[in-house]
């Protein structure tokens, strides 16, 4: 990517080196796994595993508040500022004010809204404050065990992430637990989103020969059928949260050629 000439956003939560104590036990975090990808939303998910540990969390230090001064940290400053500038443009068309989002940095565990969240559980966002939270112990997952590499498909992961804070702005997300099947149709929206994104990224000469296929080989990676056949050695179609590898893979395309939002209408599709 090419982002020397974005300006970092200002959004930025790091709370990284900082100590969470209590919060989830081994057997939290194992049901709250287990809990998200049945298709419970982050909140319901963080807290079963809170309820198993019956613990309690608070922080040891204060936040840094504003973009980090690490490369890693400027990168995800500077892809929160791209999608500032994006969907700030797109609500500003509506007459609408875009309220962006702000992204908490952290390692291991965190304290939120939605209740305390687990490395293990990846990348989430929380309607409840309006923040996204990431470790960014993530994207060395996602280029080591999920075999898609490059700082395009990091930022994929981010703008999804954004992209349920749009589904919060207009009404979409309400925070309340969703059948499987509207999960499904819920988070391919946000891939359309995060493609969206793409688009305008693109247009604004940030993105080099290549990105997009980085974020088609993370869409890829972390569809419900793949991760199913490498975690149990077989595919449920009936469990899926986030939709399968070529459906996340077809509703980031959609929203990568067109740029439109409206072509991301996931729940009037027939089939997602």
């Amino acid at each position: 990517m090419q982002l020397g000439d974005q300006n970092a956003s200002g959004n930025v939560e790091d709370r990284r080196g900082i100590g969470v104590g209590g919060g989830l036990g081994i057997g939290g975090i194992a049901v709250a796994v287990v809990a998200y990808f049945l298709g419970f939303d982050p909140g319901t998910a963080i807290n079963i595993g809170q309820q198993v540990s019956q613990s309690t969390s608070h922080e040891t230090k204060q936040a840094t508040k504003g973009a980090p001064k690490d490369e890693m940290g400027q990168f995800v400053a500077k892809v929160l500022g791209s999608t500032e500038v994006v969907w700030g443009k797109i609500f500003q068309q509506s007459n609408v004010q875009y309220r962006p989002p702000t992204l908490v940095l952290y390692d291991g565990q965190v304290r939120s809204q939605c209740g305390t969240g687990q490395a293990a559980m990846g990348p989430f966002y929380c309607p409840n404050d309006e923040k996204l939270y990431i470790d960014l112990s993530f994207f060395r997952d996602l280029q080591t065990r999920f075999k898609a590499p490059g700082d395009f498909a990091q930022a994929y992961v981010i703008a999804h992430e954004v992209g349920h804070h749009v589904q919060k702005l207009t009404g979409v997300l309400k925070g309340e637990s969703r059948s499987n099947a509207a999960s499904v149709r819920m988070e391919l929206q946000a891939d359309c989103y995060a493609g969206v994104w793409g688009h305008h990224a693109g247009l604004m000469k940030q993105l080099d020969a290549g990105d997009a296929a980085e974020a088609l080989a993370a869409a890829t990676a972390i569809g419900d059928d793949r991760l199913q056949k490498q975690s149990q050695g077989r595919v449920v179609p009936e469990s899926f949260t986030h939709g399968s590898s070529e459906q996340r893979v077809r509703w980031f395309k959609r929203g990568m050629d067109s740029g439109r939002p409206k072509d991301c209408d996931t729940f009037s599709a027939a089939s997602p």
